[in-house]
């Protein structure tokens, strides 16, 4: 199969890409021009931004929510104010960016001035009217009917030979509930099709989005997913044989594909459908997989004597796949990310499905290209098969039928939606988000199809090779870390390079089965202490003289290292703190990344800086260490946070004494092993695993202490700051800490109920609630509180909780028994005092483990939180649209300075939070926990910084010197 599409591909480039260049290129705007039946006096300007404001109004949850923004925004009062800060968000409209490239309108045109100009009319009342009007008429262009008996009997009044596709709108479920829902509309389409008489005319097919029958279509989750989402489809499919509607399966992101071609093939394979020729599949040409696919395709039809329509499209998930490689820093974009490769690649897919040796793929092109649909035809005439051109039922009927009339293989179908304006923001924002690269994509590489220049592109100069979306390298990762199942790890003091056995070995065990060993664990003494600064202390003055590149040299070194490591890595991090199989793995690359990216800024930072001088003088600013730095790390992130502090020391020149947390000693014992053999010195770093209690206090009030690094609680950061002030005769060290605080979500009506759930599950209960970003304090606005409430109840019961290592699992245990207490006793302390809204539940299985039940909390006010609950619990604040200021006043009254997110599409709210609210990190619209974002802010109680992973946080380990002189005396 390799061979013929290589030979395909060959065969094609040369004709495709004069044919790209020849033909004028069209594409049809989904909001396209909505003419304005309106009695205002409006200038072609005034046209476009009504309909451009109209568009962002669609994005609204639902009618109710449309019509409450128009009545209080469009008013004398508010008109300017909106305007001025909406300007930008209606100027990145799909109507107004296409008018701008149609050249309708200036490119320079503001619409502020645009709606200033409007306002001189003075007739607010119809322009609200205009408006509602406007909206009404750019979603008709999107839904065909809001319910199927509707767009039924709309269809039986077109042409008796009209083809037509069934759309049920829906995207990705985030519920149970929201899953039930999809079937059911599905199973209610298919039989209002039944009962109507289409004996004149074709019957319509259907489109089925899978993600949207159930709510964890994950690749971690195959193991119990394909077998569900499989029945859910036969379900329907019994329906839809008995009646002879075909039904098509859509596609979705690159990371489903395997799922979704595997329960593709389970219901191929089925006595329902083998042989039936009616159950098609989608695939998207943007895909690098898009060939094999169909070949794949086509050898299951051959294997089954069954035809497969098949849907041709371009792809609709460019951003998020761009995106989602680079968090995952997978080896390469799993698409295309030019235009002009997509292009090539829909050709080449063109001409496998129209060659007559494939004749059990029906080919069904989907596409509103004029160049493609040209080619499509000029293809088509060396073909004897007949195919399909799919068509939006808003797009230009000529476009289509002109073509085609001299064509008698093709027939034309057109793609109806239903649904909803409760339905529509969720798929409107996925194609908004995915239309075009709203960021710059890494510099091209090279590509296989790429005859014109800088093709596609590399997701990252230094890949990792784990894609957990992929079933056979999943499994191969899973063998590896398997290996060491039975390994046991050691933790003792290591000063010189040496381990140190000063106390009995004391047996430690994984979390989440207490049964199981992991290692043993060597505790440090108060001798240790005394050697490791002797050791480090002799050592500091090497270390400091090393030249920068050369230490830096070393940490890439280290990274490399760890790379090496990694599945050894990853399995002591689910064995000892529990983590995750995604989140071990994220912490082993988080790790890596700030070994590389603090190298690089040591070699940027560090070096020697010139400085403004007089005539006739030179001045240099030099970075120093400034002696021994102590790094007490965290049990939560035991590697990345570990590496990090230590990592930044040793790069600004100073020696370490590295102070693991009780919780995770194993982990970095084995790291530090690794940075010994990537060649820091023996005397450079020690490490002293152990209780904090027996060494804390020796380690910090040691005069020959210059500057700590610590994560951790703000009781512990309290604890430190009081010892290094009772040193006598000792410099002033600098404290730089990161600590805990109380997380924020404020959400209002405006925002999406689907996007607020998903952020709020993985910010609240990813890592089991143990991440120092994860969300602990939720505002609803009191309209939509109620309908939250029980969709994330729902989404919660879709969690797993349970053993770490399987992929399944959502969330793993706590860290040891005095957070399960403590975590118990908050719990407990609600429940009685009638404050619990939601827990998850446990079963006797999870009594082995330190586990503690995803849970939600109703409070007052963020007052009743006197400190951070450190685990999968998540308070919920109601509170009205009238009392934000008190919202406001009563979370800066915390002076925690964390992160906030903040979910709303009024601009006005969040510009309103984000000048009053002080927080180190904002995430709009979004998570706040995703690992590849600054996870400290180091803003009153929850730190000093300088912020970890920021240009400034190596700077904060060193000390400037001065240096002047005549010119070349100083080198």
């Amino acid at each position: 199969m390799a061979s013929q599409l290589a030979g395909l591909a060959a065969d094609t480039k040369q004709q495709t890409l004069r044919s790209l260049a020849a033909v004028t290129e069209q594409e049809e705007d989904p909001f396209g021009t909505v003419p304005l039946n309106s009695a205002l006096r409006l200038t072609p300007e005034e046209q476009i931004a009504l309909i451009s404001l109209a568009e962002t109004l669609l994005y609204l949850p639902d009618e109710n929510s449309i019509n409450a923004f128009i009545a209080e925004k469009l008013t004398p009062a508010l008109w300017q104010s909106f305007f001025e800060l909406n300007n930008t968000t209606i100027q990145h409209t799909a109507t107004w960016k296409q008018t701008v490239r149609l050249k309708q309108i200036p490119a320079e045109t503001e619409a502020r001035s645009v709606f200033s100009q409007l306002a001189e009319q003075s007739d607010y009342p119809l322009i609200r009217r205009t408006v509602t009007e406007t909206v009404t008429a750019l979603r008709e262009r999107f839904i065909f009917s809001p319910d199927i008996q509707q767009g039924l009997r709309k269809i039986s009044h077109y042409p008796g030979n009209q083809r037509y596709a069934i759309n049920i709108l829906g995207e990705s479920a985030v519920t149970d509930e929201a899953a039930r829902h999809y079937l059911k509309q599905c199973l209610e389409a298919i039989k209002a099709i039944t009962a109507e008489d289409f004996t004149d005319r074709p019957t319509p097919s259907l489109s089925i989005k899978l993600s949207a029958l159930h709510p964890r279509l994950e690749p971690l989750k195959c193991s119990t997913v394909i077998e569900e989402v499989t029945q859910r489809m036969l379900h329907l499919l019994i329906l839809a044989r008995s009646e002879n509607i075909a039904v098509t399966i859509e596609a979705e992101e690159s990371g489903r594909q395997e799922l979704i071609l595997l329960i593709f093939e389970n219901l191929l394979r089925s006595d329902l459908c083998r042989g039936w020729g009616g159950l098609g599949v989608t695939v998207q040409a943007y895909s690098k997989r898009a060939l094999p696919v169909l070949g794949w395709l086509s050898f299951l039809a051959s294997e089954l004597q069954t035809p497969i329509p098949v849907r041709l499209v371009k792809g609709g998930y460019l951003n998020s796949e761009i995106r989602y490689a680079q968090q995952q820093r997978l080896p390469d974009y799993p698409v295309y990310t030019r235009k002009e490769t997509t292009d090539l690649s829909y050709q080449l897919c063109v001409r496998y499905l129209l060659d007559r040796h494939r004749p059990l793929l029906r080919p069904q092109f989907a596409c509103h290209n004029d160049t493609i649909i040209n080619q499509i035809l000029n293809t088509a005439e060396q073909s004897t098969k007949t195919f399909e051109l799919q068509r939006q039922h808003y797009m230009d009927e000529k476009r289509f039928t002109e073509p085609l009339r001299h064509n008698d293989k093709a027939v034309q179908r057109v793609y109806l939606t239903i649904g909803t304006q409760a339905q529509l923001p969720p798929h409107l924002l996925r194609q908004r988000l995915n239309s075009e690269p709203g960021f710059t994509i890494a510099p091209p590489k090279p590509d296989y199809l790429a005859a014109c220049p800088g093709a596609d592109v590399s997701a990252n100069d230094k890949p990792s090779e784990i894609i957990l979306d992929s079933q056979p390298q999943r499994q191969r990762l899973l063998e590896k870390i398997a290996s060491f199942s039975n390994k046991q790890w050691l933790a003792a003091p290591l000063i010189n390079g040496e381990p140190v056995i000063s106390c009995p070995a004391e047996t430690t065990v994984s979390p989440f089965n207490l049964s199981l060993p992991t290692g043993e664990l060597f505790r440090s003494t108060a001798d240790d202490v005394r050697e490791a600064y002797t050791v480090t202390r002799a050592g500091f003055a090497g270390w400091n003289r090393m030249a920068v590149s050369r230490r830096a040299m070393i940490i890439d070194r280290f990274a490399d290292l760890l790379e090496q490591h990694r599945e050894e890595l990853i399995a002591l991090c689910i064995r000892e703190s529990g983590k995750t199989l995604r989140d071990a793995i994220s912490e082993v690359r988080e790790a890596v990344e700030l070994c590389r990216l603090y190298a690089a800024q040591a070699t940027s930072r560090l070096t020697p800086q010139p400085l403004a001088a007089v005539a006739g003088e030179e001045r240099t600013l030099r970075y120093d260490g400034r002696g021994i730095f102590v790094c007490i790390s965290p049990w939560n992130f035991p590697l990345a946070i570990w590496a990090g502090q230590v990592v930044a020391a040793l790069l600004a020149g100073n020696t370490v004494i590295a102070k693991p947390a009780s919780g995770s000693p194993l982990i970095a014992y084995r790291a530090t092993q690794l940075l010994l053999d990537a060649g820091v010195t023996k005397d450079a770093i020690a490490l002293l695993p152990g209780s904090s209690d027996s060494i804390n206090e020796q380690l910090i009030k040691d005069f020959r202490l210059s500057g700590i690094a610590f994560t951790g609680s703000n009781n512990s950061a309290g604890i430190i700051a009081r010892l290094l002030a009772q040193r006598e005769l000792a410099p002033v060290a600098p404290l730089i800490t990161a600590t805990s605080g109380l997380n924020i979500m404020i959400t209002d009506n405006s925002a999406l109920p689907e996007l607020i759930v998903r952020d709020v599950i993985e910010s609240a209960y990813n890592s089991a609630g143990q991440r120092c970003s994860a969300l602990r304090v939720l505002y609803l606005q009191e309209e939509t509180a109620e309908q939250l409430e029980t969709m994330l109840t729902d989404a919660i019961r879709t969690l797993t909780i349970g053993d770490p290592g399987e992929p399944g699992t959502d969330l793993g245990p706590v860290i040891d028994n005095h957070a399960l207490q403590a975590l118990h006793g908050h719990i407990e302390h609600c429940r009685i005092h009638g404050r619990l809204i939601f827990e998850g539940e446990l079963s006797a299985r999870h009594d082995a483990g330190y586990f503690v039940a995803p849970t939600m909390i109703r409070l007052h006010s963020i007052d009743e939180l006197s400190e951070e609950h450190f685990g999968p619990v998540l308070h919920i604040i109601r509170y009205q649209k009238d009392n934000l200021e008190r919202v406001i006043e009563e979370i800066n009254r915390t002076v925690y300075g964390l992160s906030l997110s903040i979910h709303s599409q009024d601009n006005q709210t969040i510009q309103r939070i984000c000048n009053q609210l002080r927080p180190g990190n904002i995430d709009i619209k979004g998570s706040q926990s995703s690992p590849h974002s600054p996870r400290f802010a180091s803003m009153g109680l929850s730190g000093t910084g300088p912020k970890a992973g920021s240009p400034n946080y190596l700077i904060g380990f060193t000390q400037e010197t001065t240096c002047s002189g005549s010119p070349g005396y100083l080198t």
